[in-house]
């Protein structure tokens, strides 16, 4: 069973934050070589959803999670991933199907929108997301605007 932590950014200790801030940026800066700033302003908005390795030591998987109208009129995930190590374990799988039940524990059910990297549409898909944009580009990678209706 995966031990998942959820907490308001005001709510996450120095270690947590530093956890997640770490996996957020070995994926989106040095894995997929975008170099963004990632500290955008929109964590203090957001729930942050994450679990951890077995020792403590790294995040695993993390996703922001937003109220509806904290950033879009409907509720958000985002900045999801996963940690290379934990790839093909199923857990971006279950770290997703946590995120949407955690939006729906607290808002009911909303619609819940997401910007997918293009080449995830598919898994997206699996999950009850429908494309909602045309493609876009967002600091140099194929995205879409996805949203799963209530």
């Amino acid at each position: 069973m995966i031990a998942w932590r959820c907490a308001p950014f005001a709510a996450l200790t120095t270690d947590e934050l530093y956890r997640i801030l770490a996996l957020r940026q070995a994926v989106f800066v040095v894995e997929q070589t975008c170099p963004y700033l990632d500290a955008d302003g929109r964590d203090r908005d957001a729930s942050h959803l994450w679990t951890d390795a077995a020792d403590g030591t790294r995040a695993l998987a993390c996703a922001r999670l937003f109220a509806p109208g904290a950033r879009y009129a409907e509720a958000c995930i985002g900045r999801v991933a996963t940690a290379a190590e934990a790839r093909r374990t199923g857990l971006g799988r279950a770290l997703m199907r946590e995120a949407i039940a955690r939006l729906t524990a607290a808002h009911g059910p909303v619609p819940i929108r997401i910007g997918a990297q293009r080449y995830l549409e598919r898994f997206y898909g699996e999950l009850g997301f429908v494309t909602a944009s045309p493609e876009y580009d967002e600091d140099g990678i194929p995205h879409v605007e996805m949203i799963r209706p209530e």
